[in-house]
């Protein structure tokens, strides 16, 4: 299967999806030190992020979300890419942020609503920076 999604921030990420259809605020959600997902009452809570292609509808919560990612970019344990179904402020401030400081961006992809519905945690998936998701 293959998708294509507007571009927020360019770039090139494969993975492991893990998805939800629940928002996720990083601030006091997200454990930049493991990337794990700490929410107790989030559906993806105690899962790592890490390294994987982190799919939810948008942030909740406020800009604090744009710090907690950009400290896990620092980290290495951010996301390899993030796919929402809206562009998504924070989560773009913190990759634009990473990749002036760090030369780190991480891609992001908005979907339609009916697209990111076909998504499921545990497909493998690479996103090609024309903003195309190959979904195996």
């Amino acid at each position: 299967m293959e998708l294509s999604g507007q571009i927020i921030e360019a770039g090139e990420a494969s993975g492991e999806l893990l998805v939800s259809a629940e928002p996720l605020s990083f601030w006091g959600g997200y454990d930049y030190h493991t990337g794990n997902i700490i929410d107790q009452r989030h559906p993806l809570a105690g899962l790592c992020a890490a390294g994987r292609i982190l799919a939810v509808p948008f942030t909740r919560g406020s800009s604090s979300t744009t710090a907690v990612l950009l400290e896990a970019i620092k980290a290495g344990t951010a996301p390899a890419a993030i796919i929402t179904t809206a562009p998504d402020s924070f989560f773009a401030l913190a990759s634009i942020v990473a990749d002036e400081m760090y030369g780190k961006p991480v891609p992001l992809i908005s979907l339609s609503d009916g697209q990111f519905a076909l998504l499921q945690s545990g497909q493998s998936a690479h996103i090609k920076h024309d903003g195309t998701i190959k979904i195996q």
